[in-house]
């Protein structure tokens, strides 16, 4: 059994066969999908999809991408939302400087809202950091400091002082597929190097197919291929790598009930 900790259900690439998409997810035996927010004006369509199916989940929250454009939504909005027993988790929300589609007090003033909420819900947040460690580092370690609270970093591309402070910080690390990469092995040097109990796998679909799938649609069947190279990376058994990535989203993700009726 394997979780999908982070893909997109809703983006229009997957408009014509979600049904497919998810029915794949389940026969490559990923047990879990959670697709996620990345606008909270947009959330009634991520929400939509996580109704639908038993086994599929959601977030709410703005992508930093977005960030300058939903500003007067903060934290108690997003707490409101979560109420909901299908929204299992707070973002993404983060820092983008790669792109910086937003201006970057706009992306840290909705980070920080997110974190707010995060706290407060005691539900996941699901971070964002992309060319951004330095601050990232710094922002998480000022919030931590003004209580604990639980979070992710997902699509980990960044550097191994980046995973490490977030791992002391009590927070999770998840991997998707550019793992699989040939130039990447400095980023498997990093997920070989974590303690197992804060590794996750997720596959950000429709984006970051894994080898031997790069150049297509992502889809949360993937993300097998990314843990087996997981599993490679840390010289353990693809079995290990399943219970071990597991065992960690229901413990991050606590919403999520570990036993469903699944309609198949």
């Amino acid at each position: 059994m394997l979780i999908d900790s982070h893909c997109h259900l809703d983006f229009p690439d997957f408009a014509a066969e979600l049904d497919a998409v998810v029915a794949r997810a389940r026969a490559a035996g990923i047990a879990r999908m959670v697709t996620i927010s990345t606008r909270v004006r947009r959330h009634a369509q991520v929400l939509a999809i996580a109704e639908k199916f038993p086994d599929v989940f959601c977030s709410v929250g703005t992508h930093p991408h977005y960030a300058h454009e939903e500003l007067d939504i903060g934290a108690a909005e997003l707490m409101a939302i979560a109420k909901h027993p299908k929204v299992v988790a707070i973002g993404e929300a983060g820092l983008d400087y790669h792109y910086d589609n937003s201006p970057r007090a706009a992306q840290e003033q909705g980070l920080r809202a997110h974190i707010q909420a995060a706290r407060e819900t005691g539900l996941p947040l699901v971070i964002h950091a992309r060319e951004a460690d330095t601050d990232m580092m710094s922002i998480l370690r000022e919030e931590s400091g003004k209580g604990a609270f639980p979070a992710v970093l997902h699509c980990f591309t960044g550097g191994r002082e980046l995973a490490f402070a977030a791992v002391e910080l009590g927070h999770y690390v998840s991997f998707t597929g550019i793992l699989t990469f040939k130039n990447s092995q400095n980023l498997r040097d990093i997920a070989a190097a974590l303690p197992a109990e804060r590794i996750l796998v997720e596959t950000d679909a429709p984006y970051l197919a894994p080898l031997p799938h790069r150049g297509r649609r992502n889809e949360p069947a993937f993300v097998v291929e990314t843990a087996n190279v997981l599993a490679e990376t840390r010289g353990v058994s693809r079995e290990t790598i399943a219970q071990q990535t597991t065992a960690n989203f229901f413990r991050l993700f606590n919403k999520v009930p570990q036993s469903i009726p699944v309609a198949v």
